[in-house]
């Protein structure tokens, strides 16, 4: 099955520094980086997601902001393919999924940040789109989100997006994905 694997928005503002730091984006930009790697060496399509805020009021993801930048640990190479966004779905008002179409892609891997936002829209918006697609639980992250006077944790944020996911997708563990991906092709 032809896969591509969708990076989403692992940019400098979410890490340790930035306007909207996550929790433990280090470990998932890593786990992120490994799937990355897998792809440049196999020759899969990979495209790195990059949201550029056009919100009036916006305080992260500023037009032309260093935050903005893809970060360092899922470094973007020139001429790799690179989607810009303004929305939490990646494929609204987008070349995403004409991108995607061209290649005759089947199935997503996607990874990225923030799991509650921005990975979940698009794995949705994916599976509508009539995409498989599976989830890197351990190369995403979220943070603590507030509900009147409730404040959710992050790590429940994230679970209970990822279990919520499991609806739509394979929600797996990057060891588990490589795994079925290096199976796959084995048996061709």
């Amino acid at each position: 099955m032809k896969t591509a694997l969708l990076v989403i928005d692992i940019q400098k503002d979410y890490f340790p520094g930035g306007k909207m730091p996550l929790e433990h984006p280090e470990s998932a930009a890593r786990n992120a980086y490994t799937l990355l790697q897998c792809f440049r060496e196999h020759g899969g399509l990979h495209i790195h997601i990059q949201h550029v805020s056009t919100r009036p009021g916006a305080t992260f993801f500023l037009p032309g902001d260093r935050g903005t930048d893809i970060h360092d640990l899922v470094a973007h190479f020139e001429g790799e393919p690179l989607v810009q966004k303004h929305y939490p779905n990646a494929f609204r008002e987008t070349a995403l999924l004409d991108m995607l179409r061209e290649q005759e892609i089947e199935r997503l891997v996607v990874c990225g940040m923030m799991t509650h936002l921005c990975v979940d829209a698009t794995v949705r918006a994916a599976v509508d789109l009539g995409f498989r697609v599976m989830v890197a639980a351990d190369a995403c992250a979220t943070r603590a989100l507030t509900f009147g006077d409730m404040t959710i944790p992050a790590a429940h944020v994230q679970a209970a997006f990822l279990a919520a996911l499991q609806s739509y997708a394979q929600v797996l563990p990057v060891e588990q994905i490589l795994a079925v991906l290096a199976s796959e092709s084995m048996s061709h």
